[in-house]
């Protein structure tokens, strides 16, 4: 496996769309707005296996102080050997000495997160609209779920931040 990382690849719609609809994120059925999006974010790290995207992860930033990682994905056959860990390094290490390094993290991903340096910013709550079904929320209700929390499906929500917390 000779993995390919990229701070400047431009997946085409196709193959964002294939790679979210592996883990059936609700955001592949929006498809041009999810690849315009990704397009448009602050960067976007890719992770390539010859011609097939494999993984990649994207940053939202004012460029000088604040930088939130909105999303982070790897195909299902490609989990687990590091890929995910490498395109987190790659942007953390593009927005390295920001005051805040902010991603939302749930089930599983929390302590993977955590491995790489994050963590629960104080009592801090995510709050969120979302119109997606991954996270048992529903469409354009804000949800707020205390940290630890576990209603048998996916588990509790945490905000993990690396920095420092609030303004």
């Amino acid at each position: 496996m000779d993995i390919v990382y990229r701070d400047d690849g431009r997946p085409t719609l196709e193959q964002v769309v294939a790679l979210y609809k592996t883990m059936a994120w609700s955001s592949a059925d929006k498809p041009r707005s999810l690849h315009a999006g990704l397009l448009a974010s602050h960067a976007l790290v890719t992770a390539w296996d010859g011609p097939a995207l494999v993984g990649l992860g994207n940053a939202i930033s004012d460029g000088h102080l604040v930088v939130y990682f909105p999303h982070l994905i790897v195909h299902p056959d490609y989990q687990r050997r590091g890929i995910g860990s490498q395109l987190v390094r790659m942007l953390m290490g593009k927005y390295r000495g920001f005051h805040q390094q902010v991603l939302i993290a749930d089930g599983r991903a929390i302590d993977f997160y955590k491995k790489l340096g994050f963590a629960r910013a104080g009592a801090t709550e995510p709050l969120w609209i979302f119109e997606g079904h991954e996270h048992d929320c529903r469409p354009r209700r804000v949800m707020m779920r205390p940290h630890g929390s576990d209603d048998g499906l996916r588990g509790g929500f945490a905000g993990l931040v690396v920095g420092g917390a609030g303004g």
